[in-house]
């Protein structure tokens, strides 16, 4: 088993929730820093209230994304096509 930085691999089967895991954090991450500037500007609490609504998205972001990828999915397989060919 491939392992990184010394530590081993999971099996395949984490990837149905690891996946959305890391694009729910990175994409809450992102978009809740660029809304947080927006609305609040880069003030002197910027951090603290970034961190404190970063939180709060991906509180709801993983669960939607858990519930809506396997329809994903599906879209994704009407349109792409998945054999080489």
């Amino acid at each position: 088993m491939f392992s990184y930085l010394g530590l081993r691999r999971l099996p395949a089967r984490y990837a149905a929730i690891f996946l959305p895991l890391v694009l729910s954090l990175i994409m809450t991450f992102v978009v809740s820093g660029i809304s947080t500037a927006r609305s609040a500007g880069l003030s002197p609490g910027f951090i603290a209230i970034w961190m404190s609504a970063w939180g709060l998205s991906w509180l709801v972001a993983f669960p939607v994304l858990l519930a809506v990828m396997p329809i994903v999915r599906r879209i994704v397989g009407l349109i792409v096509e998945t054999r080489p060919g």
